[in-house]
């Protein structure tokens, strides 16, 4: 657990920060590199979808079987071998594409495997950074994380610039030094993972595969047995959904209706990560009043869904002021949701919370994904957008509005 009496900012919590910086800017650059790749290769929405769907795809078993994994062995191993394996990974790929032996079945199968290994990541992750975090710390630990995520977008113009500089090769590299530089960080956190020997004696045990399968059934029973956390899966299922509708359809809709498209995109929602940046200077300063949490995050909730889903009704400028509005709300509610659901959920249960969430969301994402790929080449993309927006909205009153009691007993607990 996080030292007592010390403050948030630790040895180990330093280190876990500062190399999810690193691994954080790479590969924000390579990715939006790749994206921008497969458009002007293909030159197809529906390839873009797919490749989009093959990221997604591995994220709806691999959270739930690991999240099993997560709290029986050690977080931290699995996070660097993982961030190694990438440097790995993305080493050769750029290897292999800087000597042009570029293909779209090739990238697709890269893709697959990145999407695997992300997805056990983020488990992980999410089980692992809690227990690094100072008792009464875990607002401004989460407000940190979400600037950090919000400013490795500022890679996306950098990414822009150098893969029309250069290609795609060289950043891959860069990305793949940037994972190598993290994990070789993460293997200096000294935190003591206690869950492990609690469970010790299931670990050697000839029927551990058994157990493991045993944990997920719990771990799904434990996110349906408490109304308020499954409320909230519930409802960011439904919100993912809208986001794999915006992932595939927003920049090749602006690619196509712009000229120079993409930096208009990038303009767009570069408010909204300032917004998001703004928003997480203010909650590592100031608390959000505990009493008031419940009623903000459901606010935010139907409030970002009905502006991001008539965002493309407006011109421009006022798309940006949307973007940044929704920048600052949409860190708001992510701060009270993370970090009371993080402190709410026991240490021993984490993995397997944190892994049926994920996979609800990446449920959620790729039949956004898919189903919003096979609209966008039928009926206008603005209509398309405006619907998954409203069904949002609608999802939040019923699910997190009609739930109050439950909901508001997690967000607004004092952490």
């Amino acid at each position: 657990m996080g030292s007592k009496n010390k403050g948030l900012w630790t040895r180990d919590f330093t280190i876990i920060t500062l190399g999810s910086v690193i691994s954080m800017f790479g590969n924000a650059m390579s990715g939006f590199a790749l994206s921008l790749l497969i458009l002007d290769y293909t030159g197809s929405t529906l390839l873009y979808s797919i490749y989009i769907v093959l990221f997604t795809l591995p994220q709806i078993i691999m959270p739930v079987l690991f999240g099993a994994w997560m709290d029986r062995f050690s977080r931290k191993k699995t996070i660097y071998t993982l961030d190694f394996l990438s440097a790995g990974i993305y080493a050769l790929a750029s290897f292999l594409l800087a000597k042009g032996w570029f293909s779209f079945p090739f990238l697709a199968a890269g893709v697959f495997i990145v999407g695997s290994i992300n997805s056990i990541y983020m488990v992980a992750f999410q089980s692992f950074y809690p227990m690094l975090i100072t008792k009464g710390y875990y607002q401004k630990a989460y407000s940190i994380s979400s600037v950090l995520e919000t400013f490795s977008a500022v890679m996306i113009p950098v990414a822009t610039y150098f893969y029309n500089l250069v290609g795609i090769a060289p950043l891959l590299a860069v990305n793949a030094v940037c994972f190598f530089i993290a994990a070789s960080m993460e293997t200096q956190i000294r935190a003591k993972e206690e869950y492990i020997e609690t469970r010790k004696e299931e670990r050697d045990t000839d029927d551990m595969r058994k157990q493991i399968f045993v944990d997920i059934r719990k771990g799904i029973e434990y996110l349906k047995a408490d109304k308020g956390l499954f409320s909230i899966a519930a409802y960011f299922t439904v919100s993912a959904l809208f986001g794999g509708c915006v992932s595939v359809l927003m920049l090749p809709y602006f690619k196509g209706t712009y000229p120079n498209g993409e930096y208009i995109y990038m303009i767009v929602y570069g408010m909204a990560t300032a917004g998001r940046a703004l928003a997480g200077c203010l909650h590592y300063k100031f608390e959000i009043p505990v009493k008031y949490k419940y009623t903000i995050a459901l606010t935010v909730y139907i409030v970002t869904s009905v502006f991001e889903g008539a965002l493309l009704y407006f011109p421009v400028p006022v798309m940006a002021v949307i973007m940044g509005c929704t920048g600052i709300m949409g860190i708001t509610s992510y701060t009270i949701r993370i970090s009371a659901t993080q402190a709410y959920v026991p240490d021993d249960m984490k993995g397997r919370f944190n892994g049926a969430f994920n996979m609800l969301n990446t449920v959620g994402a790729l039949a956004g994904e898919i189903t919003a790929g096979a609209l966008g080449d039928i009926f206008p993309v603005r209509t398309v957008v405006l619907c998954f927006g409203m069904i949002t909205a609608i999802a939040a009153v019923l699910l997190i509005g009609r739930n109050k009691k439950a909901v508001s007993l997690i967000y607004n607990t004092q952490q």
